[in-house]
């Protein structure tokens, strides 16, 4: 059966309504879950807001079917859901966004608009966003994947985070240092996954010193693959005047000096 004028009238005058929403949310920089919404609408807000985050999404280049009526699920990182409060979002994707502003180089022909679009669509992502943040990675977008449509942010701070210091690379780096020095230092690998974030590889960690002359008085964790894991061994990234390295180490051994970079697709 068609729909009659009238039906296809409201439909119409709806989707202008969840458009506007949605330019609002991006013009006065202010998530969905915290614009204000008329008296008149309040039994439609939620209905209103999930259709907003549809448009988001739309307008940050990717479709999503049924999601258009339904709100997107939180993320979950390690089994637990993790969402940060309307007022933190906004602090956040204020300072997310003069970062990268005043760093274009970094992503050359990337919009901040369609950034924003998809770390509102996305509340785990933006808490692990603030993990980062938290933890003084300074994150910033340094591409974006055309086959899966996601922005890829990286930590850029100068040196390496200093709230992800004195750890071990893994769990058996761990077990090792508390053995030999009767330390109980935490691992690399347990902090990125509470985090919900990827340590850099070799070649990332190699592409991102193209951008800045990062970690000059620091060192960084890099993520090795199987083989070299499975000597023992695994990797440590730094800037000397002569260039970059990324030398092989030992997974126990923790220092004040030296944290990790990580990364995050949204």
């Amino acid at each position: 059966m068609q729909p009659s004028g009238h039906e296809r009238h409201n439909e119409h005058f709806q989707d202008k309504e969840l458009q506007g929403i949605a330019e609002r949310s991006l013009r006065e920089r202010i998530p969905v879950d915290e614009l204000k919404f008329r008296e008149a609408d309040a039994e439609r807000v939620d209905e209103l807001r999930a259709g907003a985050k549809a448009k988001l999404l739309a307008m940050a280049g990717y479709t999503t079917g049924k999601a258009a009526t339904e709100s997107r699920p939180v993320e979950e990182v390690n089994g637990t859901i993790k969402e940060l409060a309307p007022e933190q979002q906004n602090e956040l994707l204020k300072k997310v966004k003069a970062r990268f502003e005043v760093n274009m180089d970094r992503h050359k022909g990337l919009k901040w608009a369609k950034v924003q679009a998809k770390l509102e669509a996305s509340p785990g992502k933006m808490w692990s966003l603030n993990e980062m943040e938290r933890t003084g990675g300074e994150p910033d977008v340094v591409g974006f994947d055309k086959q899966t449509g996601e922005y890829i942010f990286m930590d850029c701070s100068a040196e390496s985070p200093e709230g992800r210091r004195m750890l071990c690379y893994d769990h058996e780096g761990q077990k090792l240092a508390e053995k030999q020095k009767g330390n109980k230092p935490k691992n690399v690998i347990d902090m990125a996954a509470s985090m919900g974030i990827e340590v850099l590889t070799k070649a990332e960690y190699l592409e991102l010193q193209k951008l800045f002359k990062f970690d000059s008085n620091s060192q960084s964790w890099v993520k090795p693959p199987a083989d070299i894991r499975n000597i023992g061994r695994t990797y440590v990234g730094s800037r000397f005047e002569i260039g970059v390295r990324v030398q092989l180490y030992a997974v126990h051994r923790a220092s004040a000096n030296r944290g990790f970079r990580g990364k995050l697709k949204v």
